[in-house]
């Protein structure tokens, strides 16, 4: 029986396309964590593949691309190389607001193979990215922003950036075309993702102009980066279980001769981490069903998705770290990297403990 969250036929040509993709970009993981260099190969060939104009509306040049098969591309892109999944997302994300909400030339600018970034979190502002505290003043082509935006994954290799501020005291989204007033400071030295190096941006009485105002109707619809994060956080879970599985197969304990798979306990846990594994992708296969239907309750399913997945993909990450041993710890294994990558899905908004509070208000009415 097929299942009501399969990828539909007409569309797995595209999820064919990032798995074809998949191998080349696991290749380079390591090495971009290690040295902390952004994927640029790994963005180009996706865009080459098509893949970011398949994930804009039709009635703006793109294929419409379901949620449903979107959340499978970022489930095969993360689990290969989760700093290109995270700096695609936010692009992709950026970009869907532009080119649906703003004027016709960033469809164009998507379709040249352009780069979109979200310049939209705080440095005081926590979880409340879509909720801007700085406010921009008018000025004669529009309003001028004199404040900064943190963790802006890919930015530097923008082209443009969706920027928020209050305009009348009310949030505003613009497009903002990189010039000499956008200044990046080097602050990215992190645990985890380290390829995506989202670095500070410090906005010197930078021009939001009119013309590129998003008339975004409802801020907190469900949209490509909420709905996608939780398959960043299930690609990390399952890159986890397939390294730990195959370390424990392979590693033997020397006081027995026999595999670390045969240990009762590595035996339990994998069963347990299958199983959560299993229930963290249903979660997000239903809020990507919802979402394709337009269902209000896209948003809180996508909370739901992002909570639970965010914490399975730690706890199979510090199994794997269990199964490794020390040796987990050396450079040259991958349950180290698997481990730091796992910790960022749960510290992004809205992080695990922002998605609690909603959930526990929503569930105690």
């Amino acid at each position: 029986m097929t299942s009501p969250f399969a990828v539909r036929r007409d569309e797995e040509h595209f999820v064919d396309a990032a798995q074809d993709l998949a191998p080349q970009f696991a290749a380079k993981a390591d090495e971009h964590d290690h040295e902390a260099t952004l994927p640029v190969a790994n963005l180009q060939a996706l865009h080459a593949a098509g893949l970011d104009m398949a994930a804009m509306p039709r009635d703006k040049g793109g294929s419409g691309l379901s949620y449903q098969a979107l959340g499978e591309i970022f489930r095969i892109v993360g689990k290969a190389c989760p700093a290109t999944a995270c700096v695609w997302m936010m692009h992709l994300g950026a970009a869907q607001a532009l080119v649906s909400y703003g004027p016709s030339f960033y469809a164009d600018e998507l379709q040249a193979g352009k780069r979109f970034a979200n310049a939209l979190s705080e440095p005081t502002g926590g979880n409340l990215f879509l909720m801007p505290l700085q406010r921009a003043e008018p000025v004669a082509d529009g309003y001028e922003l004199d404040g900064a935006k943190r963790f802006v994954s890919g930015c530097e290799i923008a082209d443009h950036y969706l920027v928020n501020a209050l305009v009348d005291d009310i949030p505003a989204f613009f497009g903002v075309r990189r010039d000499d007033s956008v200044e990046m400071v080097p602050i990215w030295d992190s645990m985890g993702l380290r390829g995506t190096r989202s670095q500070l941006l410090n906005f010197r009485k930078t021009v939001l102009r009119s013309e590129n105002r998003c008339l975004i109707t409802d801020p907190l619809a469900p949209n490509i980066i909420a709905l996608g994060l939780p398959w960043l956080s299930i690609g990390i879970a399952e890159a986890a279980l397939d390294a730990l599985t195959d370390h424990a197969r392979k590693r033997v304990v020397p006081t027995t001769g026999a595999p670390v798979s045969d240990m009762q306990w590595v035996q339990f846990d994998a069963a347990d981490a299958h199983v959560k594994l299993l229930a963290a992708r249903t979660l997000a296969e239903r809020a990507m069903w919802l979402a394709d239907r337009a269902e209000p309750s896209a948003l809180t399913a996508a909370v739901e998705a992002k909570l639970y997945a965010n914490q399975v993909a730690k706890e199979i990450a510090e199994f794997g770290v269990r199964v490794g041993g020390g040796s987990g710890y050396l450079r040259s294994s991958p349950i180290q990297r698997h481990f730091r990558d796992a910790q960022a899905g749960a510290l992004m908004a809205f992080s695990v403990e922002v998605c609690r509070d909603m959930l526990g208000k929503h569930v105690l009415g």
